[in-house]
């Protein structure tokens, strides 16, 4: 076969290749729309675990303290851009509805790069007005498996997980998941 032919068959395979593989992700894709968290469906109840936390003045405090209001669990770190690309979010959202939902930022605070008294001078140069609480024992951490964050946990007003959210979320994205908690469309 002339060489000439050869590479056009080879430019015609490669280019039905990356063809099919275009249309089978968007295919296999097409579900997931990164702007509108999907609603949550009809569960059973699946209790969202307990841990305790402490706030800024070492008060222990623990998840169960807060049922009977949806709450919002971001697991962050002062260190972490994404987690730090979402705070104003989360600060607007709190100022918001903070009177309807329970917000539970919670610090990842392991005494060297993530302290304390850092992260509560970091609050407040920022002007955040969230309560900020601190895993200073990782007890949140391990009761959900964080490995990466942020990740957003959602616990309905009966204390069940709802939802979670791994990665920076855009305030659109949280108003509807706070719309969804909440039982109105946002």
């Amino acid at each position: 076969m002339n060489q000439r032919i050869k590479f056009i068959l080879i430019l015609l395979s490669l280019a039905a290749a990356i063809t099919l593989a275009v249309f089978g992700y968007r295919a296999l894709s097409g579900h997931y729309d990164e702007k509108t968290p999907p609603k949550a469906a009809a569960q059973e109840a699946n209790p969202a675990a307990d841990f305790t936390v402490v706030d800024a003045d070492g008060n222990s405090v623990k998840l169960s303290d807060f049922f009977g209001k949806p709450i919002i669990i971001n697991f962050w770190a002062s260190w972490c851009g994404p987690c730090l690309s979402e705070l104003p979010a989360f600060d607007l959202a709190y100022q918001s509805y903070g009177d309807e939902i329970v917000f539970l930022m919670v610090n990842l605070t392991d005494g060297y790069s993530e302290t304390v008294s850092g992260v509560t001078a970091f609050v407040q140069e920022n002007g955040y007005s969230f309560p900020v609480y601190f895993d200073t024992q990782y007890e949140g951490a391990e009761s959900y498996n964080v490995s990466s964050i942020p990740l957003t946990v959602l616990i309905d007003k009966d204390g069940n997980l709802y939802q979670s959210h791994l990665g920076a979320m855009r305030e659109e994205t949280l108003r509807t998941y706070i719309g969804n908690l909440l039982g109105v469309s946002e």
